[in-house]
């Protein structure tokens, strides 16, 4: 799977190149894609405030791929990230994963009225790499598909202009994957954990999977704020008609990116999820379900790809 995806990025970038060279896209697509790293280096020599050296590097892909002829429209989205941070001393600490997210979104509308669409809206989201709660840990808290999700719903998307849309849907499934026995087990990210015998033995194993039923919201709006500032915001809100409805799961997001010339640039990033199925330790020995929240700011390179010319 993995593989698939890094052949489909490298595809996808082969292809926007050579459309950017040869023009042959047709009019009725609309590409556009952000590649960009980041990185951070910090050393102490006698600091009196302390510090460790360590070095950090984030590489992110934000692609977009728009369809739109007569009463049919298809949006299509690709979100990368993938980063790092290197502890230079000698404290024997790994590696340790700074961000990683794989998101797809896909939304394929019919016209019935002027700015309203029947849309079926599907999406996915994972991580690629092992994560793990501290860097010393032993076991994983994270791998791939462990947790995925993927939602898939059918409602009305309401699209004024190409900025902003906002999709409302009463027939929304939401599904959740995790492929990973030993989380199973836990009953993590919300699937039904295992049953133990006297001896601590396992009975029945955790469930891999868990299935949702319920409705959902997004929100969209995506715009160039100004010159070299431009901003992709998402929110997307989801209840569960079968239990506790009442709790709403919200992933929200926010990606600034400032230019600094055509290669330099700044990226500003905040990410908010809730959901009450995800149970974490907010005090030795109680878990529960927390707000959690990831701001990651990055100075690097940046290159801006598309084949149409932006609206003011």
């Amino acid at each position: 799977m993995k593989k698939i995806l890094l052949s489909a990025v490298v595809i996808g970038v082969m292809s926007v190149s050579k459309a950017q060279e040869t023009d042959t896209i047709p009019s009725n697509w609309r590409l556009k894609a952000i590649y960009g790293i980041n990185g951070t280096q910090s050393s102490f020599v006698n600091w009196a405030a302390g510090g460790r050296n360590n070095i950090s590097v984030l590489g992110f892909t934000s692609a977009s791929a728009k369809f739109q002829k007569d009463k049919v429209k298809w949006d299509n989205d690709l979100g990368l990230a993938l980063g790092g941070l290197q502890y230079l001393d000698a404290s024997g600490d790994g590696l340790q994963k700074t961000d990683d997210r794989i998101e797809l979104a896909s939304n394929f509308g019919y016209k019935v009225k002027e700015d309203y669409f029947l849309s079926l809206n599907a999406g996915f989201r994972t991580q690629s790499l092992d994560g793990f709660s501290a860097s010393n840990d032993s076991v994983r808290s994270s791998t791939f598909m462990a947790p995925g999700y993927a939602n898939i719903a059918l409602g009305i998307d309401y699209t004024p202009n190409e900025n902003f849309s906002a999709f409302l849907s009463p027939l929304a499934g939401k599904m959740t994957f995790v492929r990973d026995q030993t989380l199973a087990n836990a009953g993590a990210f919300g699937v039904t954990k295992a049953e133990y015998n006297s001896l601590g033995e396992v009975v029945t194993a955790g469930k891999m999977f868990r299935g949702e039923f319920g409705a959902t919201f997004k929100m969209r709006y995506n715009k160039e704020l100004a010159k070299n500032i431009e901003m992709k915001s998402k929110l997307e809100l989801f209840s569960n008609y079968i239990e506790n409805p009442q709790n709403i799961d919200v992933n929200a997001e926010v990606l600034f990116t400032f230019k600094v010339n055509s290669w330099f640039s700044a990226s500003l990033n905040w990410n908010l999820i809730y959901d009450d199925d995800i149970d974490l330790e907010y005090k030795p020995g109680q878990f529960g379900p927390r707000t959690q929240f990831k701001s990651v700011l990055g100075l690097g390179i940046s290159y801006k790809m598309q084949n149409f010319e932006e609206k003011k």
